[in-house]
């Protein structure tokens, strides 16, 4: 079978502008050019979009697509082995958020007692999975599978009074990043504060504390432009005003 745009988006549901749009940046080229200038997909451009489509809904930039497809190596049959491991994952934690959600409606229906606990099983899965999902190669190729295991269960166990007052904590660590970068200077008292307020913050689902890895971390807002967009879309070169400070603090600048 081949298809034209048009008929490829009624296919898909993806838009024809969406097509096109993917041909532009070379995500998705069609086989050929008709006489009449329309782009012809064929069955291995249906291959290749399906590939496409499961990788957004793993919510996947399109430059990281780009980049997967692209390699020497990249094999569909095992992409859809990966695709079906990742979807089962993304299927059991928003099977959880569901439960959570049923049982906090019975719970106001039925005026039935729920445990803090259950209240908030389903959002601390969510934000180990976000953190996975953002940030989880490089703190496990940092960490090791172990260390960063032992912090998800913390975070897992955590009560509903635990999960608030790091939730309040890490706003409060805004704030003072804030009011301390303004300073300019990382070893003043109130940058000090910022790095052992953060520490206290890490501490709600780190395991163990070491100054070592605290440094680490704190590089790692630095180097990588994940971690340092996360900061300096609230406070100005936040991340490393943030790793100045924690590497005062723990005396290795």
């Amino acid at each position: 079978m081949e298809y034209t745009v048009n008929k490829l988006a009624q296919l898909s549901g993806v838009s024809g502008r969406t097509l096109r749009y993917y041909d532009e940046i070379g995500l998705l080229k069609p086989a050929r050019i008709n006489s009449s200038g329309y782009r012809i997909y064929g069955q291995k451009e249906v291959d290749l979009l399906q590939q496409i489509l499961f990788y957004r809904e793993l919510e996947f930039s399109l430059e990281e697509i780009i980049d997967i497809i692209n390699q020497p190596e990249f094999n569909q049959t095992e992409a859809l082995k990966s695709h079906s491991a990742h979807l089962k994952k993304k299927r059991d934690r928003l099977n959880k958020l569901i439960i959570t959600v049923e049982k906090t409606i019975a719970a106001r229906e039925e005026n039935l007692e729920m445990t803090d606990k259950q209240k908030f099983e389903g959002f601390k899965e969510k934000l180990i999975k976000d953190n996975e999902q953002k940030y989880g190669k490089e703190i496990r190729n940092t960490y090791g599978d172990e260390t960063v295991d032992a912090s998800n269960a913390k975070l897992k166990g955590m009560s509903q009074e635990d999960y608030q007052a790091m939730t309040n904590l890490g706003e409060e660590v805004f704030e003072l990043l804030e009011r301390a970068s303004a300073t300019g200077n990382p070893a003043s008292e109130l940058a000090q504060e910022l790095a052992a307020k953060h520490k206290e913050w890490l501490m709600y689902s780190w395991a163990d504390y070491s100054k070592e890895a605290h440094a680490g971390l704190a590089e790692m807002y630095v180097a990588d432009e994940r971690f340092t967009a996360y900061y300096d879309k609230k406070v100005k070169n936040g991340a490393q005003f943030l790793r100045d400070a924690i590497l005062i603090y723990v005396g290795m600048q």
